[in-house]
Formats: C-alpha cells, structure tokens, sequence
C-alpha cells in the first residue's frame, strides 16, 4: 500500500504580500530614475553642491537604527514562530522576550527614524535646500518622502499586529502568519533605504 503523498501549499497571504512587494519595488525603481535623471540634467556638481549640505554622520546613524529595527523585527518573527506572545522572564532579559516586546522595539526605532528625518528636512530647508528651487531638493524631498511614507505604513502595521496579539486570548498561527508578512514589509522598506542612502547619501562621494 502506498503512502498518501502530502502536498505543502504555499500560504496564500504571504504570496499575495510578495507579488505587491514586487510591484513596490518597480515603484522605487522609477523614483530612483527620477533622481538619476535630475542629476542627469542639473549636472553631477549641482547635485554635489546641494549633496554637501546633508549631515551625512547624523543620516548614517539614523541609516543604523532603521537597520537595527529590522533586526529586532526579525527577533520578533522567530518569538511569532514559536508562538510567544510576551515574554518569559524580566524586562531586561531580552533573550526571552516575545513577540510584543521585539515588535515594540522595533515600532521604536522606526517612528525615531522618522524623526530623524524630519529633523533632517528641517535642517535642509534652512541650508536653502526645497523642493522649489534646487533640482537635488526635488529628487531628495520626493524619493525620501515617498520611502517615509511607506515606513509610516509599517508602524501602522506594526500596531495592528501588536493590536491584535495583546487582544487575543490565544495566540496561534493566525497571528504568526500576520507577523510574519508584516515582517516581509519591514525588511522590504529596510533594503529598499540602504539602496537610497546609497544612492544619494554615499555615491556624490565618487563623482
């Protein structure tokens, strides 16, 4: 007698947030042809004089903790996977925290990332840097802005998922799987930034 085969069928949820992922990066892939091509017309050394007025050290470090917060998310993911909600010992003792606390963290560094943005705008605003009248402005404020937005988005997610985990009695794959494709998100606008900062934080260096 044969044994039944078992056939393993992709989670139809997280199929579905990989084909929209996938559709965001071309998104991205044309506000990056739009830096290129202001660069492209304003010519490298506007760019350049506009790019010396971005406080780079303090870009890095808050480059840093948005990729920290991917991996207090991903922390977060294998405490879902386990299907911990919460921790199991003190505050401090991250090694068993669950999911709440690592998603918490992450929730965190990614609303202080934004501040950190903003903070940076303001800065550049008083460098006489706009969207208004410098071409590096308009590329800047528009990619940035856009991936700003998106990161808004996954803090919004990240307290429906947080939402739902302290609300539920019971903690199960359901929930898993919601951390799980918001995690997919967050990591996706992680990659994404670190091709940005390097495109216009770090690539005027070499030009």
């Amino acid at each position: 007698m044969r044994n039944p085969v078992t056939v393993n069928r992709p989670d139809l949820t997280k199929v579905g947030v990989i084909v929209w992922l996938s559709s965001e990066l071309m998104f991205f892939a044309g506000l990056f042809a739009i830096y290129f091509s202001h660069r492209a017309v304003a010519g490298a050394e506007v760019f350049n004089e506009s790019h010396a007025k971005l406080n780079f050290a303090f870009s890095l470090a808050n480059t840093t903790v948005l990729v920290l917060s991917s991996v207090a998310c991903q922390f977060g993911v294998w405490a879902a996977e386990r299907l911990q909600p919460r921790r199991m010992g003190r505050l401090w003792q991250v090694t068993k925290w669950g999911l709440n606390e690592w998603f918490t963290l992450t929730y965190l560094m990614g609303a202080f990332f934004i501040g950190g943005q903003m903070f940076e705008y303001a800065e550049m605003v008083q460098h006489g840097v706009s969207m208004q009248n410098s071409s590096f402005g308009s590329a800047f404020y528009l990619a940035t802005g856009f991936h700003g937005l998106h990161v808004l988005g996954g803090l919004f997610a990240f307290l429906l998922v947080l939402g739902r985990s302290f609300a539920t009695k019971r903690f199960g794959p359901p929930e898993a799987t919601k951390a799980i494709v918001v995690s997919y998100y967050w990591h996706f606008v992680d990659i994404v930034w670190v091709g940005m900062f390097g495109i216009i934080y770090i690539l005027p260096f070499f030009s």
